[in-house]
């Protein structure tokens, strides 16, 4: 379904078809009598007296050609409330298979800044489809006509929701392209398109990684026929001089798990394992459309892991951008190679305020929180209680976990600086976080986000349908208005 919606400074006009008008939560009705007939206010009012006042939508068939919905504003609303309401609103469309609605700001009576646009904006989320590999692909138009003189909308904010809805969308997209179209290769291109949004984009391929020796990340992707690259994207949105904030991206197009070969149950979801890349280039997006004040860099390290002659093995010892050797115990560990190089490029190269690094990294976070929470390993204590209360605030929730020396001795090698996979069992997750600890170098605040739960959902969430869920995007674009913009 795509939505549409216009803002327009009107009145409500006689015979509008499709009214949406807001109650309290009591769907108390005396305050609509002048926006609609005297037989329709009676209709809906002694209807109302027989429905579930439980729920937050009530719909009215007035007539074949219209319907009244009330959708009741409870008292202590938080803004991800209203922006579920919103999508709540899209399963009645659905259901109602009509094509245009008029939302009246004037019957609304709320203290939350930009209700409507909030609202508009959960069903604008919860909208999305990915379907453009439907042969019969009929996309369903709704136009959403807002009327009133009430809480009205001014272009900033409207650019605002705009940017988010593009950004998020935007993630979902690569998300959920099969890994036959959007493999290495075709991902670079894309990103290489993000120009023309104002973004500098920087493609290294796999010459220019080898000669700066980014070996994890290469032998991630040697078993591959299609190339590995890492892609930095900045935006410059400050004529100041300042650090960067840094956002690093895990891009696995598809993961077989290399030689420690993954279950064929459900391989195809490995599609999915590129999601902390894809959520830091819908940031990058976003930011660039909304013009952001501040400097950003997002860096995504993009590679296929794949069974071939030529791919990596077990017991493989490779030497990474840092310095730092690795054995590799286990081909299928592979994202901690591919953030491995790319955090510490990141830290050298643009010498960041912060890193935050996404990465769909472990089964072992969906053990522990399942798809409520991602799991938040951090070196410092201010980023990590910025992060949850931005998380909180928009509702992608995010669970502190631990880091400790403690966990070292669990990927301490005999024969190298490290393995990749703590080969005892257990603390799967902490494991991992802490190994990527190991390649910041220079004490630069930084935050792993296991994202393994959260990038996807087979059954839908509030603000999505199932499938890709765009989650990081609208939790670092928090992060960054309220404490760094």
């Amino acid at each position: 379904m795509s939505v549409q919606i216009n803002y327009k400074n009107s009145v409500l006009k006689q015979g509008e078809k499709n009214l949406l008008l807001f109650v309290d939560e009591k769907f108390n009705t005396s305050g609509l009598k002048k926006y609609i007939s005297k037989a329709e206010h009676s209709y809906i009012t002694e209807l109302s007296k027989n429905s579930d006042l439980k729920k937050d939508i009530l719909l009215f068939e007035i007539n074949s050609k219209k319907s009244i919905l009330l959708i009741s504003v409870k008292n202590n609303l938080k803004i991800s409330d209203v922006e579920k309401l919103g999508a709540k609103f899209h399963s009645y469309i659905n259901y109602e298979k009509r094509n245009d609605y008029t939302v009246l700001s004037d019957t609304l009576n709320s203290k939350i800044e930009n209700f409507i646009g909030h609202f508009l904006h959960g069903l604008k989320l919860k909208s999305y489809e990915f379907n453009i590999y439907k042969s019969k692909n009929k996309k369903k138009l709704v136009s959403i006509n807002v009327v009133g003189n009430k809480n009205k909308i001014n272009k900033q904010n409207q650019l605002r929701f705009k940017a988010l809805e593009e950004g998020a969308f935007y993630t979902r997209d690569l998300v959920s392209e099969p890994g036959n179209v959007l493999h290495p290769d075709e991902y670079a291109k894309r990103l290489n398109s993000l120009r023309k949004n104002g973004l500098k984009v920087k493609i290294y391929d796999k010459k220019e990684l080898k000669k700066l020796g980014m070996n994890a990340l290469l032998g991630v992707g040697q078993g591959s026929v299609k190339g590995s690259y890492l892609v930095t994207i900045e935006w410059n949105g400050t004529n100041k001089n300042s650090k960067p904030l840094a956002f690093v991206g895990k891009g696995v197009c598809f993961d077989t798990g290399g030689y420690s070969l993954k279950p064929a149950k459900f391989m195809e979801d490995m599609t999915y394992d590129m999601a902390g890349s894809a959520t830091v280039v819908g940031l990058m997006k976003n930011l660039a459309i909304r013009k952001a004040k501040i400097n950003a860099v997002g860096v995504v390290g993009l590679v296929e892991n794949m069974v071939s002659g030529n791919a990596q093995r077990p017991g493989d010892i490779v030497k990474s951008y840092s310095g730092k050797t690795i054995e590799i115990l286990n081909t299928d560990a592979e994202g901690r190679l591919v953030l491995a190089d790319a955090l510490t490029f990141t830290e050298k190269k643009f010498k960041p305020q912060l890193i935050v690094d996404l990465a769909t990294l472990t089964g072992a976070i969906i053990v522990s929180l399942g798809s409520e929470y991602a799991g938040l390993f951090s070196n410092d204590e201010k980023l990590s209680k910025q992060l949850l209360d931005a998380g909180e605030k928009v509702q992608e929730k995010l669970w502190r976990m631990p880091l400790h020396k403690n966990f070292d001795k669990l990927i301490d090698s005999k024969n190298a600086d490290m393995q990749n996979i703590n080969y005892v069992g257990g603390a799967g997750s902490t494991t991992a976080a802490q190994f990527l600890q190991r390649f910041i170098l220079n004490k630069t605040p930084w935050a792993h986000l296991d994202i393994a739960g959260m990038a996807f959902s087979k059954y839908g969430g509030a603000l999505n349908s199932g499938g890709a869920t765009g989650y990081g995007v609208k939790l670092l674009n928090q992060l960054i208005e309220d404490y760094y913009e």
